[in-house]
Protein backbone atom coordinates (compact mmCIF):
# COMPACT_ATOMS: atom_id res chain seq x y z
CA UNK A 1 0.00 0.00 0.00
CA UNK A 2 1.20 3.64 -0.25
CA UNK A 3 0.19 7.08 0.15
CA UNK A 4 0.08 9.09 -2.75
CA UNK A 5 0.56 13.08 -2.38
CA UNK A 6 0.54 12.29 1.51
CA UNK A 7 -2.84 14.24 0.96
CA UNK A 8 -6.32 13.81 1.01
CA UNK A 9 -6.26 11.18 -1.62
CA UNK A 10 -4.67 7.75 -0.18
CA UNK A 11 -4.13 4.37 -2.26
CA UNK A 12 -4.14 1.09 -1.27
CA UNK A 13 -1.60 -1.51 -3.70
CA UNK A 14 0.09 -4.56 -3.50
CA UNK A 15 3.45 -6.09 -3.57
CA UNK A 16 5.77 -6.15 -0.69
CA UNK A 17 8.92 -6.70 0.79
CA UNK A 18 10.43 -10.30 2.87
CA UNK A 19 10.17 -7.93 5.72
CA UNK A 20 7.50 -5.96 6.78
CA UNK A 21 5.19 -3.78 4.36
CA UNK A 22 5.85 -1.70 1.56
CA UNK A 23 9.51 -1.53 0.35
CA UNK A 24 13.26 -1.05 0.23
CA UNK A 25 13.07 1.64 -1.21
CA UNK A 26 11.29 4.72 -2.98
CA UNK A 27 13.39 3.69 -5.85
CA UNK A 28 12.41 0.24 -5.80
CA UNK A 29 8.46 1.14 -5.53
CA UNK A 30 8.48 2.62 -9.16
CA UNK A 31 8.67 -0.91 -10.22
CA UNK A 32 5.72 -2.04 -8.56
CA UNK A 33 2.05 -2.58 -9.43
CA UNK A 34 0.04 0.30 -10.46
CA UNK A 35 -2.66 0.90 -7.68
CA UNK A 36 -6.52 0.10 -8.33
CA UNK A 37 -7.88 1.92 -5.74
CA UNK A 38 -7.57 5.35 -4.11
CA UNK A 39 -9.51 6.60 -0.64
CA UNK A 40 -10.46 10.19 -1.10
CA UNK A 41 -11.92 12.12 1.64
CA UNK A 42 -15.02 14.66 1.02
CA UNK A 43 -15.96 17.00 2.76
CA UNK A 44 -19.28 19.58 2.71
CA UNK A 45 -17.73 22.09 4.89
CA UNK A 46 -19.08 25.10 3.31
CA UNK A 47 -21.57 23.67 1.58
CA UNK A 48 -25.19 24.38 3.76
CA UNK A 49 -25.74 20.80 3.62
CA UNK A 50 -26.27 18.97 6.60
CA UNK A 51 -24.33 15.29 6.31
CA UNK A 52 -21.46 13.78 7.45
CA UNK A 53 -18.31 13.81 5.77
CA UNK A 54 -17.27 10.40 4.44
CA UNK A 55 -14.64 8.52 2.48
CA UNK A 56 -14.65 7.90 -0.93
CA UNK A 57 -13.47 4.11 -2.43
CA UNK A 58 -12.59 5.24 -6.10
CA UNK A 59 -11.56 2.52 -8.93
CA UNK A 60 -8.84 3.34 -10.77
CA UNK A 61 -7.92 0.11 -12.13
CA UNK A 62 -8.56 1.14 -16.24
CA UNK A 63 -9.49 -2.46 -17.02
CA UNK A 64 -12.72 -2.48 -14.36
CA UNK A 65 -15.73 -1.98 -15.33
CA UNK A 66 -16.57 0.80 -12.65
CA UNK A 67 -13.31 2.11 -13.72
CA UNK A 68 -13.13 6.23 -12.41
CA UNK A 69 -16.29 5.27 -10.74
CA UNK A 70 -16.93 6.03 -6.53
CA UNK A 71 -17.58 2.34 -5.90
CA UNK A 72 -18.38 2.93 -2.18
CA UNK A 73 -18.75 5.77 0.28
CA UNK A 74 -18.18 5.27 4.37
CA UNK A 75 -19.54 7.72 6.42
CA UNK A 76 -18.81 8.98 9.37
CA UNK A 77 -20.63 8.79 12.57
CA UNK A 78 -20.92 12.68 13.66
CA UNK A 79 -21.65 16.01 11.60
CA UNK A 80 -19.15 18.98 11.06
CA UNK A 81 -15.63 17.11 11.44
CA UNK A 82 -13.87 18.42 8.30
CA UNK A 83 -11.83 15.16 7.14
CA UNK A 84 -8.21 16.31 6.17
CA UNK A 85 -5.47 14.43 5.20
CA UNK A 86 -4.75 10.90 5.63
CA UNK A 87 -1.75 8.57 6.87
CA UNK A 88 -1.41 5.01 7.42
CA UNK A 89 -0.89 2.86 10.85
CA UNK A 90 2.33 1.22 9.24
CA UNK A 91 5.05 2.84 7.01
CA UNK A 92 5.56 1.52 3.95
CA UNK A 93 9.32 -0.06 4.18
CA UNK A 94 10.84 -2.77 4.64
CA UNK A 95 11.04 -2.07 8.05
CA UNK A 96 12.45 -5.50 9.04
CA UNK A 97 8.92 -6.21 10.93
CA UNK A 98 7.24 -9.49 9.45
CA UNK A 99 4.28 -8.72 11.84
CA UNK A 100 3.58 -4.88 10.85
CA UNK A 101 0.13 -5.01 8.49
CA UNK A 102 -0.20 -1.78 6.79
CA UNK A 103 -4.13 -2.64 7.22
CA UNK A 104 -5.65 1.28 8.27
CA UNK A 105 -5.75 4.27 6.98
CA UNK A 106 -5.90 7.13 9.68
CA UNK A 107 -8.37 9.89 9.46
CA UNK A 108 -8.05 12.98 11.29
CA UNK A 109 -11.00 15.95 11.43
CA UNK A 110 -9.72 19.19 11.47
CA UNK A 111 -12.42 20.50 13.08
CA UNK A 112 -14.18 18.20 15.13
CA UNK A 113 -10.53 17.04 16.82
CA UNK A 114 -11.38 13.34 16.19
CA UNK A 115 -8.96 10.96 14.59
CA UNK A 116 -10.95 8.29 12.75
CA UNK A 117 -9.37 4.74 12.15
CA UNK A 118 -10.70 2.96 9.17
CA UNK A 119 -9.94 -0.82 8.01
CA UNK A 120 -9.12 -1.11 4.12
CA UNK A 121 -8.13 -4.22 4.21
CA UNK A 122 -10.50 -6.73 5.52
CA UNK A 123 -12.70 -5.40 2.18
CA UNK A 124 -10.50 -2.84 0.30
CA UNK A 125 -13.57 -2.08 -2.04
CA UNK A 126 -15.94 -0.98 1.05
CA UNK A 127 -13.31 0.13 4.13
CA UNK A 128 -14.89 0.18 7.52
CA UNK A 129 -14.47 2.41 10.30
CA UNK A 130 -12.39 0.71 13.22
CA UNK A 131 -12.09 3.22 15.67
CA UNK A 132 -12.96 6.25 16.48
CA UNK A 133 -10.37 8.41 18.64
CA UNK A 134 -12.06 11.31 20.52
CA UNK A 135 -10.83 14.51 21.03
CA UNK A 136 -12.44 14.60 24.90
CA UNK A 137 -9.64 11.93 25.40
CA UNK A 138 -7.20 13.68 23.11
CA UNK A 139 -7.15 16.97 24.98
CA UNK A 140 -7.52 15.49 28.53
CA UNK A 141 -4.19 13.44 28.20
CA UNK A 142 -2.53 16.25 25.79
CA UNK A 143 -4.17 19.39 26.16
CA UNK A 144 -4.07 19.01 22.05
CA UNK A 145 -6.86 20.03 18.88
CA UNK A 146 -7.11 20.50 15.29
CA UNK A 147 -5.43 17.76 14.31
CA UNK A 148 -3.92 17.37 10.60
CA UNK A 149 -1.09 15.00 9.14
CA UNK A 150 -0.67 12.23 10.15
CA UNK A 151 2.68 9.90 9.87
CA UNK A 152 3.50 6.33 10.98
CA UNK A 153 6.67 5.93 13.00
CA UNK A 154 9.29 3.20 12.93
CA UNK A 155 8.73 2.11 16.43
CA UNK A 156 4.89 1.50 15.63
CA UNK A 157 3.19 4.51 16.66
CA UNK A 158 1.70 7.03 14.91
CA UNK A 159 2.17 10.73 15.21
CA UNK A 160 0.08 13.87 14.13
CA UNK A 161 0.58 17.30 13.86
CA UNK A 162 -2.11 18.95 16.17
CA UNK A 163 -2.74 23.23 14.99
CA UNK A 164 -3.75 24.36 18.47
CA UNK A 165 -5.72 23.99 21.73
CA UNK A 166 -9.40 23.26 22.25
CA UNK A 167 -10.53 27.03 22.14
CA UNK A 168 -7.92 27.35 18.82
CA UNK A 169 -4.85 29.64 20.38
CA UNK A 170 -2.02 28.16 18.21
CA UNK A 171 -0.08 28.42 21.44
CA UNK A 172 -1.68 25.17 22.30
CA UNK A 173 -0.12 23.13 19.29
CA UNK A 174 1.92 19.88 19.27
CA UNK A 175 2.21 17.00 17.99
CA UNK A 176 0.01 13.94 19.26
CA UNK A 177 1.15 10.16 19.73
CA UNK A 178 -1.08 7.23 19.64
CA UNK A 179 -0.26 3.52 20.20
CA UNK A 180 0.05 0.78 17.81
CA UNK A 181 -3.66 0.04 19.27
CA UNK A 182 -4.56 3.68 18.93
CA UNK A 183 -5.10 4.71 22.30
CA UNK A 184 -3.42 8.15 23.09
CA UNK A 185 0.11 8.06 24.48
CA UNK A 186 0.60 11.88 24.86
CA UNK A 187 2.41 14.29 22.62
CA UNK A 188 5.58 13.85 21.08
CA UNK A 189 7.68 16.66 21.55
CA UNK A 190 9.73 17.69 24.64
CA UNK A 191 7.71 19.86 27.55
CA UNK A 192 8.45 23.46 26.09
CA UNK A 193 9.61 22.96 22.62
CA UNK A 194 6.22 23.13 20.94
CA UNK A 195 6.35 25.41 17.59
CA UNK A 196 4.75 28.85 16.75
CA UNK A 197 2.25 27.48 14.75
CA UNK A 198 1.63 23.66 13.57
CA UNK A 199 0.18 22.11 10.01
CA UNK A 200 2.96 19.59 7.95
CA UNK A 201 5.83 17.69 8.91
CA UNK A 202 8.53 15.36 7.65
CA UNK A 203 11.79 13.39 8.93
CA UNK A 204 14.93 12.59 7.76
CA UNK A 205 15.96 9.95 10.05
CA UNK A 206 19.79 9.43 8.83
CA UNK A 207 19.99 13.65 9.65
CA UNK A 208 18.21 13.31 12.87
CA UNK A 209 16.20 15.86 11.77
CA UNK A 210 11.84 16.60 11.54
CA UNK A 211 11.03 19.76 10.24
CA UNK A 212 7.60 21.14 10.64
CA UNK A 213 5.42 24.07 8.95
CA UNK A 214 3.41 27.01 10.20
CA UNK A 215 -0.22 27.51 9.21
CA UNK A 216 -1.90 29.73 11.44
CA UNK A 217 -4.03 30.00 14.79
CA UNK A 218 -7.42 27.37 14.32
CA UNK A 219 -9.49 30.91 15.90
CA UNK A 220 -8.42 32.48 12.25
CA UNK A 221 -8.92 30.13 10.01
CA UNK A 222 -11.16 28.43 10.69
CA UNK A 223 -13.47 31.68 10.11
CA UNK A 224 -12.03 31.87 6.53
CA UNK A 225 -9.14 34.02 5.55
CA UNK A 226 -8.52 37.68 6.53
CA UNK A 227 -5.76 39.51 5.70
CA UNK A 228 -6.20 41.52 9.04
CA UNK A 229 -5.56 38.55 10.74
CA UNK A 230 -2.38 38.25 9.12
CA UNK A 231 -1.41 41.64 10.33
CA UNK A 232 -2.50 40.69 14.02
CA UNK A 233 0.25 37.85 14.13
CA UNK A 234 -2.57 35.04 13.38
CA UNK A 235 -0.84 33.43 10.39
CA UNK A 236 2.99 31.43 10.66
CA UNK A 237 6.18 31.92 8.33
CA UNK A 238 8.61 29.91 9.83
CA UNK A 239 9.94 26.30 9.53
CA UNK A 240 10.70 24.37 12.78
CA UNK A 241 13.66 21.84 13.03
CA UNK A 242 13.58 19.26 15.62
CA UNK A 243 15.73 16.51 16.61
CA UNK A 244 14.85 13.60 15.57
CA UNK A 245 13.12 11.34 17.02
CA UNK A 246 14.18 13.13 20.39
CA UNK A 247 11.81 15.83 19.89
CA UNK A 248 13.79 18.95 21.14
CA UNK A 249 13.40 22.28 19.05
CA UNK A 250 16.52 23.09 17.73
CA UNK A 251 16.34 25.80 15.13
CA UNK A 252 13.19 28.11 14.31
CA UNK A 253 13.85 29.64 10.76
CA UNK A 254 11.79 32.52 9.70
CA UNK A 255 10.79 32.77 5.86
CA UNK A 256 10.13 36.52 5.97
CA UNK A 257 7.75 37.84 3.66
CA UNK A 258 8.87 35.14 1.02
CA UNK A 259 7.92 32.72 2.58
CA UNK A 260 4.23 34.00 4.45
CA UNK A 261 2.05 30.83 4.95
CA UNK A 262 3.98 27.88 4.19
CA UNK A 263 2.08 24.65 4.40
CA UNK A 264 3.06 21.52 2.92
CA UNK A 265 6.82 20.45 3.60
CA UNK A 266 8.50 17.59 1.81
CA UNK A 267 12.34 15.89 2.30
CA UNK A 268 13.68 14.64 -0.71
CA UNK A 269 13.49 10.16 -0.92
CA UNK A 270 16.46 9.59 -0.79
CA UNK A 271 17.53 9.52 2.78
CA UNK A 272 20.65 10.48 2.33
CA UNK A 273 19.63 13.77 1.34
CA UNK A 274 19.63 16.92 3.46
CA UNK A 275 17.54 19.09 1.67
CA UNK A 276 14.06 19.40 0.36
CA UNK A 277 11.50 21.86 -0.21
CA UNK A 278 8.68 23.62 1.23
CA UNK A 279 5.09 25.49 -0.17
CA UNK A 280 4.68 28.88 0.50
CA UNK A 281 0.98 29.26 -0.33
CA UNK A 282 0.06 33.26 0.61
CA UNK A 283 3.14 34.40 -1.38
CA UNK A 284 3.25 31.65 -3.51
CA UNK A 285 6.83 30.28 -3.60
CA UNK A 286 8.26 26.96 -3.71
CA UNK A 287 11.47 27.40 -0.61
CA UNK A 288 14.32 24.70 -0.77
CA UNK A 289 15.68 23.81 3.11
CA UNK A 290 19.05 22.68 3.38
CA UNK A 291 21.39 21.49 5.82
CA UNK A 292 24.95 23.96 6.43
CA UNK A 293 28.38 22.97 6.69
CA UNK A 294 27.95 24.23 10.50
CA UNK A 295 24.77 21.68 10.48
CA UNK A 296 22.21 24.09 11.36
CA UNK A 297 19.76 24.43 8.49
CA UNK A 298 19.24 27.27 5.92
CA UNK A 299 16.41 28.27 3.07
CA UNK A 300 16.50 30.18 -0.35
CA UNK A 301 12.84 30.67 -2.76
CA UNK A 302 13.61 27.87 -5.03
CA UNK A 303 10.66 29.14 -7.39
CA UNK A 304 8.32 31.78 -7.74
CA UNK A 305 4.91 32.20 -8.89
CA UNK A 306 4.24 35.32 -10.86
CA UNK A 307 0.66 36.84 -9.43
CA UNK A 308 -1.97 37.36 -11.94
CA UNK A 309 -3.08 41.14 -13.05
CA UNK A 310 -6.86 40.32 -13.40
CA UNK A 311 -10.18 41.97 -13.56
CA UNK A 312 -13.44 40.97 -11.66
CA UNK A 313 -11.93 39.31 -8.66
CA UNK A 314 -11.35 40.57 -5.25
CA UNK A 315 -8.16 42.46 -5.51
CA UNK A 316 -6.46 43.57 -8.93
CA UNK A 317 -3.85 40.89 -8.56
CA UNK A 318 -4.76 36.88 -7.93
CA UNK A 319 -1.73 34.72 -6.60
CA UNK A 320 -1.18 31.11 -7.29
CA UNK A 321 -1.53 30.12 -3.76
CA UNK A 322 0.50 26.81 -4.41
CA UNK A 323 -1.64 23.98 -2.04
CA UNK A 324 -0.37 20.55 -2.04
CA UNK A 325 2.82 18.98 -4.19
CA UNK A 326 5.25 15.79 -4.40
CA UNK A 327 8.22 14.79 -5.49
CA UNK A 328 8.71 12.36 -7.54
CA UNK A 329 10.38 9.02 -5.86
CA UNK A 330 13.10 9.64 -8.07
CA UNK A 331 13.78 12.78 -6.73
CA UNK A 332 13.63 14.10 -10.37
CA UNK A 333 10.73 15.72 -10.59
CA UNK A 334 8.72 18.26 -8.47
CA UNK A 335 4.94 18.73 -9.13
CA UNK A 336 2.71 21.70 -7.57
CA UNK A 337 -1.13 23.26 -8.41
CA UNK A 338 -1.64 26.46 -8.53
CA UNK A 339 -5.28 26.53 -6.71
CA UNK A 340 -6.46 30.08 -7.44
CA UNK A 341 -4.58 30.09 -10.72
CA UNK A 342 -5.62 26.08 -11.77
CA UNK A 343 -2.18 25.08 -12.89
CA UNK A 344 -0.38 21.94 -12.24
CA UNK A 345 3.05 22.38 -12.83
CA UNK A 346 6.57 19.96 -13.32
CA UNK A 347 9.93 21.40 -12.21
CA UNK A 348 12.97 18.97 -13.12
CA UNK A 349 14.78 19.02 -9.23
CA UNK A 350 17.17 17.17 -10.37
CA UNK A 351 19.50 20.52 -9.76
CA UNK A 352 17.72 20.96 -6.60
CA UNK A 353 19.37 24.84 -6.61
CA UNK A 354 18.09 25.37 -10.44
CA UNK A 355 14.66 24.19 -10.45
CA UNK A 356 13.56 23.91 -14.38
CA UNK A 357 9.58 24.18 -15.29
CA UNK A 358 9.17 21.31 -17.91
CA UNK A 359 5.40 21.09 -18.06
CA UNK A 360 2.11 22.68 -17.28
CA UNK A 361 -1.43 21.90 -17.61
CA UNK A 362 -4.57 23.72 -16.72
CA UNK A 363 -7.10 22.19 -14.36
CA UNK A 364 -9.52 24.68 -12.99
CA UNK A 365 -9.00 27.53 -10.92
CA UNK A 366 -10.76 30.86 -11.16
CA UNK A 367 -9.49 32.39 -14.98
CA UNK A 368 -10.82 29.37 -16.87
CA UNK A 369 -13.00 30.48 -19.83
CA UNK A 370 -16.28 30.69 -18.71
CA UNK A 371 -15.25 32.73 -15.47
CA UNK A 372 -16.50 36.01 -14.94
CA UNK A 373 -12.76 36.53 -13.81
CA UNK A 374 -10.27 37.49 -16.50
CA UNK A 375 -6.09 37.57 -16.53
CA UNK A 376 -4.31 40.60 -17.90
CA UNK A 377 -1.31 40.62 -19.53
CA UNK A 378 1.18 43.55 -19.49
CA UNK A 379 0.62 45.28 -22.38
CA UNK A 380 -3.70 45.57 -21.51
CA UNK A 381 -4.85 42.02 -23.44
CA UNK A 382 -7.52 39.81 -21.57
CA UNK A 383 -7.00 36.62 -21.28
CA UNK A 384 -8.43 32.87 -19.43
CA UNK A 385 -6.74 29.30 -19.60
CA UNK A 386 -8.34 26.37 -21.74
CA UNK A 387 -9.20 23.85 -19.36
CA UNK A 388 -9.46 20.35 -20.89
CA UNK A 389 -12.26 18.28 -20.41
CA UNK A 390 -11.65 15.38 -18.75
CA UNK A 391 -13.49 12.43 -16.62
CA UNK A 392 -15.21 13.81 -13.71
CA UNK A 393 -15.52 11.74 -10.78
CA UNK A 394 -19.13 12.03 -9.28
CA UNK A 395 -17.95 12.06 -5.39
Amino acid sequence: MSTVGEGKVSSNGHGCCKSGPGYASPLEAISGPRESLIYVTSVYTGTGIEKPDYLATVDVDPNSPTYSKVIHRLPVPYLGDELHHTGWNSCSSCHGDPSADRRFLIVPALVSGRVYVVDVKTNPRAPSLHKVVEPADIIQKTGLAYPHTSHCLASGDIMISCLGDKDGNAAGNGFLLLDSEFNVKGRWEKPGHSPLFGYDFWYQPRHNTMISTSWGAPSAFTKGFNLQHLSDGLYGRHLHVYSWPGGELRQTMDLGDSGLIPLEIRFLHDPAKDTGFVGSALTSNMIRFFKTQDESWSHEVAISVKPLKVQNWILPEMPGLITDFLISLDDRFLYFVNWLHGDIRQYNIEDVKNPKLTGQVWVGGLIQKGSPVVAITDDGETWQAEVPEIQVIAI
